[in-house]
């Protein structure tokens, strides 16, 4: 008889008074302290809405899409976490309300419950308490983000089950960190406790107790404040944390840990045994040096159909940050509404630029835009990085201005157009014969082509040179493929494909060969960019802005100094 998997230890982190404290960033950073005390740790997510994912929801309101490995479409806190600790994550680390009604009507469906009158307790409960397990099972140590704040009706089936999973785990198996607002009026110039009370009141009544509480405020925690709080929260003082407004979030995981919050939760969840006696940050002192003590600086614009909410490119503008930072340069961010350029044209806009992305996207508005910027960075010499919709962008630019196809574009935004460069695979594979045998999330037209898929790279090409391997993965999210049709006219007309599927049927890259740096891909690579590693295609698209500024003198401020110096 084989003995039962001993239980995963669990850090449950919720908020209260405001949403967008930050809870997945502080999450995050807590979890990278742990992972250099030598913890194998891993993080979840549990959202409160009743979409099933975040993949139909407008990028206005709910931010970016994160896609991980296995092609789950989740919530941009996976982002965080990936970018913090060193671990893959899964479509089971991100759970949603909706995940959790779907399955259950599902066994309720199949008979599962036996004829019991299905309830939130104990069958929704049970089901989040389960997939906790899962997801967390094998590591040493795990935290889960609980969307929301305290007091959200919608919550409440969560916060019920981490209630139970402590209950059930014991003391030293489960704790709660809470992470609340400490506003600061300056009419009265106090910091005020108040709103951090109420939201411990408001967390007790549904019987969980904080074993932490992560204060933000504007400012750090005066003594005075945090023995307040302690005393009226039932929280020991040394576990009331300040976390203060930092100008770069690569900082926080060393203020938490100067202020020996990873010792508590070490002490707290007894993982002496296992942890390190100190962590080890020097790779994020490293990122934090090289953020602080640039050598160069460059402009890159962003050029996109939702830059009103910069949330919707989180991790593109962290990914060309992390470039940055692998070269000791500081990336600002010029972020362009599409739509400006076609009312106002490329020039105006782009004259003083060092580099040029253009990111994904769907639909029709802005499109047009997109294309004009791929033909002026293509006309201009300027370094252009295309990355999904920006790809087939430059395909549309090169196939109407170079290859002489009037008329052409993606039947995403013309079902009509004479020579459909873009379309769906359904569209064009059969008049060519094309392999008829496909993973079905790939050729489907209506669904995603989503997750970790590998691609040839091309000897000889910038891209194979960049990535210095024969085949990588990337994730992908998108529908509209390159059109083999057209492969032949627009490689004669110049455009290098410079990687493939692996079944040799999909374009996955495109560059020009005479041109300072201009590459575009089918995937999305920002979602494997980290600030310790950075990735091959932004470090080598900030190195080729840099190096247009120092040719051209056109943005980005002065050069600092050499490294050298």
């Amino acid at each position: 008889m084989t003995s039962p998997s001993p239980v995963t230890p669990l850090v449950f982190v919720t908020g209260g008074v405001v949403s967008s404290l930050g809870k997945g960033i502080a999450a995050a950073s807590l979890a990278a302290i742990l992972e250099a005390r030598g913890l194998k740790v891993t993080m979840m997510k549990l959202d409160p809405y009743i979409n099933v994912d975040p993949g139909t929801m407008s990028p206005f309101q709910h931010g970016e899409v994160y896609v991980t490995d296995d092609g789950a479409e989740t919530d941009l806190d996976l982002g965080h976490y990936e970018r913090f600790i060193n671990v893959r994550l899964s479509g089971a680390n991100s759970i949603t309300t909706g995940k959790i009604y779907e399955s259950v009507i599902r066994k309720e469906r199949r008979g599962d419950y036996l004829g019991a009158t299905v309830q939130v307790i104990p069958h929704i409960t049970d089901e989040i308490k389960r997939r906790v397990d899962e997801a967390t099972a094998g590591f040493d140590v795990a935290l889960v983000e609980v969307g929301g704040t305290v007091g959200d009706i919608e919550s409440l089936p969560f916060l019920e089950a981490i209630r139970q999973l402590r209950t059930d785990r014991g003391a030293d198996k489960a704790m709660f960190m809470h992470l609340t607002l400490v506003p600061f009026i300056a009419a009265a110039g106090e910091l005020k406790t108040k709103p951090t009370q109420h939201s411990v009141k408001e967390l007790r009544s549904i019987g969980i107790q904080p074993d932490v509480l992560l204060c933000r405020s504007e400012q750090p925690l005066p003594d005075g404040e945090r023995r307040k709080i302690a005393s009226f929260t039932n929280v020991p003082e040394k576990a009331v944390i300040s976390a203060v407004d930092l100008d770069n979030i690569h900082k926080i995981p060393m203020w938490l840990h100067a202020q020996g919050l990873d010792q508590i939760v070490v002490e707290r969840l007894a993982l002496g045994g296992k942890a390190a006696p100190m962590a080890d940050l020097s790779e994020w002192q490293a990122v934090v040096d090289a953020v602080e003590h640039p050598i160069d600086e460059v402009t890159i614009a962003v050029v996109g159909k939702y830059v009103d909410h910069k949330d919707a490119y989180k991790s593109v503008g962290e990914a060309l940050k992390h470039g940055g930072i692998r070269q000791r340069t500081r990336v600002n961010l010029k972020w362009i509404e599409s739509q400006d350029i076609e009312r106002e044209g490329a020039e105006a806009a782009l004259g003083k630029v060092d580099g040029i992305l253009v990111p994904g996207g769907f639909g029709d508005r802005g499109f047009e835009g997109k294309v004009l910027v791929a033909k002026h960075a293509r006309e201009h010499g300027i370094p252009y990085f295309g990355i999904c919709y920006g790809m087939q962008a430059a395909v549309v630019d090169m196939a109407r201005h170079v290859a002489g196809l009037a008329g052409a574009n993606s039947t995403e935004n013309d079902k009509q157009s004479p020579h459909p460069v873009i379309g769906l695979i359904t569209e064009w594979r059969t008049q060519t014969g094309e392999i008829e045998k496909r993973d079905e999330r790939s050729d489907l037209g209506g669904t995603m082509r989503l997750g970790l898929q590998e691609q040839r790279l091309k000897p000889g090409t910038r891209a194979r040179e960049i990535y210095g391997k024969d085949v990588v993965g990337e994730r992908h999210r998108h529908r509209y493929e390159f059109n083999n049709r057209y492969r032949t006219q627009l490689e004669d007309a110049g455009l290098v494909i410079s990687a493939k599927s692996m079944d040799d049927l999909l374009v996955e890259m495109i560059e020009l060969p005479d041109h300072p740096w201009f590459i575009a891909c089918q995937a999305h690579p920002e979602f494997l960019s980290t600030p310790r590693g950075g990735h091959p295609l932004f470090v080598g698209f900030v190195r080729a802005a840099r190096e247009r500024k120092a040719n051209h003198g056109v943005a980005g401020g002065k050069l600092l100094k050499e490294a050298s110096a």
